[in-house]
């Protein structure tokens, strides 16, 4: 039977027709069934219809399938990726974003800390929860991987809810940290041995070795990186946010693996020292960059998934099935004695190793503890936001904008929460 592989959230040209494209120049995913799955039909037939042409003009063997039903997509399902959005992405986005700010809360971006991350979670989980319980249904043998944010609340919830899933979140990030390293120390990334983790766009490198001489390269990194990131290259045609990443690195002595405006949402000073000029550029050509993929479609789906956005599920996927016992640098997965500090029902973004059986963290030993007293902010949060979701109580998403570090003053957060939920009532309604 040929291995069946379903793309939930498919009608985004950029997840659907990049991970089509990903899995199109994969020789042993050959012969396998790609599943296009979205709730949009026009947006479904779209990419159905670039995919499928591509296929049958290239003559590769694989075949499409498309389906608006999630159960019929779900059959005999090997491997699931989820990467969906809920409502006008941009216009909510930007309200979880901008609407705190109006309240005095000095949250300096809006995806997935603070409680822009709160709102965003709260809309989101929700369908995710729902996808999860016919994955659990239909197919409960699939190896499941989420692509969507806010990784950390998403995958808290899920594994609370659904334990025995095989599910692991996905996120492409420290691409971004290790295309810099190379310049960095001058020398090719095949010779770093590098080990970063935290959560997800909250982590830091926690090692870094020369593998030809087996030498510690932190000190050339602590040496070199103030000079270097103050006028970094662009990487991935990017540049600027790096004020907090310096901070960081300064205080607490580890580089971050991301830049300000993802880093900066779960620190309660972050406000004072981000590159806030930088973040409204990032903004800016992000969302940019979303509107044009539809226009580039043929591009995406012969190119497959850029290198800023590879999420490297396909090269997952190829490990489990050839028991590759391959390594990866970022998986989230639950804390089975991964990070020192933090409990074990926290899912955490560490590196991790595949095999036949599946995607298995790495330990990381020794953690830095200054920098675990800064994720251990996060846990409560992360507790009472999936409490929040699980019982639809806005009581407990009070509490969760209430135990963030983020929040200043009890009544803005009642009064926040209260405006959010008449702004985005389709979603947040379900908080009673």
């Amino acid at each position: 039977m040929s291995t069946r592989i379903v793309l939930i959230g498919a009608g985004s040209a950029m997840f659907g027709l990049g991970t089509v494209g990903d899995i199109l120049r994969c020789k042993s995913l050959e012969g396998a069934t790609i599943v296009l799955n979205d709730i949009n039909p026009e947006a479904l037939a779209f990419v159905e219809g670039v995919a499928s042409r591509y296929v049958r003009d290239k003559g590769l063997p694989y075949k499409i399938e498309a389906t608006t039903s999630l159960d019929d997509a779900l059959k005999s399902a090997n491997f699931c990726m989820i990467s969906i959005e809920v409502g006008d992405r941009h216009t909510l986005w930007e309200e979880d974003w901008k609407v705190p700010m109006q309240y005095g809360f000095r949250q300096v971006y809006g995806e997935n800390g603070g409680p822009g991350g709160l709102f965003h979670a709260l809309r989101i989980i929700p369908p995710i929860l729902g996808i999860c319980e016919r994955i659990s249904a239909v197919c409960p043998d699939a190896f499941v991987f989420n692509l969507s944010n806010p990784m950390v609340r998403i995958s808290q919830a899920v594994h609370t809810k659904f334990p025995h899933l095989k599910y692991v979140g996905i996120c492409h990030e420290v691409a971004s940290l290790i295309e810099h390293l190379p310049l960095l120390l001058n020398t090719p990334v095949e010779n770093l041995d590098i080990k970063a983790g935290g959560f997800n766009h909250f982590s830091v490198l926690v090692e870094a070795t020369y593998k030809d001489s087996g030498k510690d390269a932190y000190p050339d990194i602590r040496a070199k990186a103030p000079a270097y990131f103050a006028k970094a290259p662009a990487v991935f045609g990017y540049i600027g946010e790096r004020a907090l990443f310096q901070e960081i690195l300064k205080r607490f002595g580890h580089l971050p693996i991301t830049t300000d405006s993802h880093f900066g949402e779960y620190i309660p000073w972050a406000a004072s020292v981000v590159d806030h000029r930088g973040i409204l550029e990032f903004y800016s050509s992000y969302k940019a960059t979303m509107r044009s993929n539809h226009d580039e479609a043929l591009r995406r789906i012969a190119d497959g998934t850029p290198p800023e956005e590879y999420w490297r599920v396909v090269p997952i996927i190829e490990g489990i099935l050839n028991d590759s016992h391959h390594g990866e640098l970022a998986v989230n997965v639950p804390n089975d004695g991964l990070i020192d500090y933090l409990p074990a029902n926290q899912m955490v973004e560490v590196p991790g190793i595949i095999d036949g059986k599946g995607i298995h963290g790495v330990r990381l030993d020794p953690y830095p503890k200054a920098f675990a007293a800064l994720l251990m902010t996060q846990v409560p949060v992360n507790d009472m936001t999936t409490e929040a979701v699980l019982r639809g109580s806005k009581e407990a998403a009070l509490q969760a904008i209430l135990v963030d570090p983020v929040c200043h003053d009890a009544k803005a957060a009642a009064d926040l929460l209260d405006t959010m939920i008449s702004l985005q009532k389709a979603h947040l309604g379900y908080l009673k």
